[in-house]
């Protein structure tokens, strides 16, 4: 992890300004690019707010973070109240707009957005500062107004008091407040100080998503606007070659057809005119260089591409030498399918186009690349394209793409008829499935050997998957001497004590567009690892658990969880005939989980996953209960994929359209599931993402230990 930047006085300014609720205290961090970054003088952009106090006595913080179901809101509200001794319930969140030199990602360099699990990590110190700041400044006001000693004033829960008697809310205390001179430094509590963090809290977008006051792209309206609907080419790589439109144009509603790089699009007054108008189209596809292999025909390249060394990802002694020494040896493969993101909530955006100027309504996700393609395509500088954040229903990554793609079809949409209108473009689900991004469809091939004591000493990790980060503006970032780093996290770096290792990659292209999913790479590495591991255990003859203890040694922090998660578990108890139950453990986005399942199996081959005892190491909990909710959620998107998710192509097609046949996990399906938060003073790390790659393993190693059969495809089938 990065070091956050230290601010200085003069990079901490304050202004009041007048709003809604009249005077506000606002602070600004007019450049934080990144922790390295040299101070310029007279660089500076126009100054961003981060958190406001009212003369209302509210205090607004402003997320520079997506809120997309993973309680950011919550996590980043904590860190400022926190510090201010602010009362939960007068604290409000709004997103922030798009500025990256004012609210970038820390570890991301000058660019704005959420993704990584990194919201809560890189806003540690930044937003903690910000309220022990602003705290100060309200007492310093207090102080002069009640001439007293600022180190005779105490803050709790929203009241500045004096021992005297006298008191006064932070409303009461803004305009003053803003007068005052800004702290050179201020100190932050320790610990054991909090009052907040590592408390539960209510979540702040509770309340609005309950009773339908929160706002997400479908709630908006804008006077005149028009619903724009595409028809998109059924195959990847395939163009419009002609369309008809005559028939989309007769459906009541459809004001206009306009082919736009990505396919047609029909804009009507309403989204069921839009849809019925797309429907209606008739339109020819210039397939020429398009993708016609189906899933069986890419499989077979992938096998094939395995037979022969890839791009050295890790090599760390001789692994061919000390294979060919091993006195047992196992190999084994495995496949994993291509994957939807499938949000709850399609992809959808509002766009208006006046001059020089765009606007857009969005579950905004990548604010910097947002701004740069939309403004590429309008002909405008990135400033000129207004962002607004919006709640987002899930998104799993599939709205932080770097081709901006449905933003983009949008911005195309909006020139097609000169802005005119207002417009707002919706997918619907199976517009998404059929022709949106998925998690790259992998094959590895793993192959270990035992010596004669029944230790690991060597290890051979082979993977093919397209890369996600090749050809898009993170290349430069993540891609070293070819080798995509999302490609082999969790593989590279794997944390058993192996002497022999080496891990290597084939990054074959295709037309299938791909992207980050939940968890990323681990998605795949942690699977094939941590089955693999559990294959070795039982060839050596040794308990699976003890077996990873002895190569964990050096990682205590990956043996706390693993510990923690089989204690809780009961591991080693009896279990009823028919069950068994499987561990894992990994760690991604700096943070460590691991997951027991316990799962039955029935005589025809059918499972249940009955319990699933989750073990978290994420530094510092800010808030516990949105930790256990990230975890359970993770959980259940995890046994998704391990149950039922997958996208398969036949002659190019994608053949799932919808959650009847790209299923979800049901209610009926979701075990008992019990999460344990190891008890850590480390900064925090991230939650979003690190409770999916365990569960599918260890659900796996769990029909194993009731079979003894080994399962190395995903989703699971037992029967044949």
């Amino acid at each position: 992890m990065k070091n956050l930047p230290v601010l200085n006085r003069r990079e901490f300014l304050k202004v009041s300004t007048l709003a809604g609720a009249g005077l506000t205290l606002a602070f600004y961090l007019p450049r934080v690019w990144s922790a390295s970054a040299p101070a310029v003088a007279g660089t500076a952009s126009p100054p961003g707010v981060f958190v406001r106090i009212g003369t209302d006595n509210t205090v607004t913080v402003m997320s520079k973070h997506l809120e997309m179901g993973q309680g950011v809101h919550t996590g980043l509200a904590t860190l400022v109240a926190e510090e201010l001794d602010a009362d939960w319930a007068q604290v409000r969140v709004e997103g922030a707009p798009a500025d990256a030199k004012l609210y970038n990602n820390l570890f991301w360099g000058p660019a704005q957005g959420t993704g990584g699990s990194t919201s809560i990590a890189n806003s540690w110190e930044q937003l903690r500062k910000v309220g022990a700041t602003a705290r100060a400044m309200l007492v310093a006001a207090a102080a002069d107004n009640w001439k007293v000693s600022a180190a005779e004033i105490a803050v709790s829960k929203g009241m500045v008091t004096h021992k005297s008697g006298r008191k006064a809310n932070f409303g009461e205390l803004a305009a003053k407040a803003a007068a005052m001179p800004v702290p050179a430094d201020v100190k932050l509590k320790k610990p054991e100080q909090f009052q907040l963090i590592g408390k539960r809290a209510p979540r702040k977008d509770s309340k609005a998503k309950t009773n339908g006051t929160a706002q997400f792209t479908i709630d908006v309206k804008l006077p005149g606007m028009l619903t724009a609907v595409v028809a998109h080419p059924p195959l990847f790589g395939s163009k419009v070659k002609s369309f008809d439109a005559v028939k989309a144009k007769a459906i009541k509603g459809v004001t206009d057809v306009a082919q736009i790089p990505s396919g047609v699009a029909v804009l009507a007054t309403d989204f069921w005119a839009a849809k019925q108008g797309r429907d209606a189209l008739a339109v020819q596809w210039d397939e020429t260089g398009a993708n016609k292999l189906g899933s069986a025909e890419i499989l077979a390249q992938y096998k094939q591409l395995a037979q022969k060394p890839g791009m050295v990802a890790h090599k760390a002694g001789d692994a061919d030498k000390a294979l060919a020494g091993a006195v047992k040896k196992l190999e084994a493969d495995f496949e994993f399918p291509y994957l939807a993101h499938a949000p709850m909530e399609p992809m959808n955006c509002v766009i208006q186009l006046k001059g020089d100027t765009c606007e857009i309504w969005n579950g905004e996700q990548l604010q910097t690349v947002d701004q740069y393609n939309i403004a590429s395509v309008l002909g405008l500088k990135p400033e000129q394209v207004k962002l607004n954040m919006l709640y987002a229903g899930g998104s799993f990554g599939r709205r932080a793409n770097p081709a901006s793609d449905y933003l983009v079809e949008a911005a195309h949409i909006v020139k097609s008829i000169a802005g005119k209108a207002p417009v707002k473009l919706q997918w619907t689900r199976e517009d998404d499935t059929r022709g949106g991004f998925y998690r790259p469809f992998n094959y590895h091939t793993l192959r270990a050997g035992l010596d004669e004591k029944g230790n690991l000493v060597a290890w051979q990790h082979r993977l093919v998957g397209q890369s996600i980060q090749t050809g898009t503006p993170f290349e430069q970032m993540f891609v070293k001497d070819g080798i995509d780093a999302t490609s082999v996290e969790g593989a590279n770096n794997l944390p058993y004590d192996i002497p022999n290792m080496l891990v290597d990659l084939h990054s074959p292209r295709l037309a299938v567009p791909v992207l980050w999913w939940r968890s990323v790479g681990s998605t795949h590495t942690a699977f094939s690892t941590e089955t693999f591991i559990d294959e070795l255990a039982i060839l050596a003859g040794r308990d699976p658990l003890e077996f990873r203890r002895a190569l964990l040694k050096k990682h205590p922090r990956h043996l706390g969880v693993l510990n923690l998660a089989a204690q809780k578990a009961g591991w080693g108890k009896p279990l009823p005939k028919g069950h068994g139950r499987g561990i894992a453990v990994h760690e991604s986005f700096s943070s460590y989980v691991a997951h027991v399942a316990e799962v039955s199996v029935r005589p025809d081959g059918s499972f249940k996953v009955r319990r699933v005892v989750c073990a978290v190491d994420c530094g510092i909990a800010i808030n516990p209960d949105v930790v256990r909710a990230q975890m359970e959620g993770g959980t259940g998107f995890g046994l998704a994929a391990a149950l039922h998710s997958e996208i398969t192509l036949k002659d190019g097609r994608v053949v799932q359209s919808n959650f009847h046949d790209y299923a979800p996990l049901r209610m009926n399906e979701m075990p008992v599931v019990e999460v344990h938060i190891v008890p850590s003073a480390e900064k925090p790390t991230g939650v979003g993402e690190p409770g999916v790659p365990t569960v599918a393993p260890a659900v796996a190693n769990a029909i194993a230990a009731a079979t003894g059969r080994r399962l190395r495809k995903l989703p699971l089938r037992l029967k044949a």
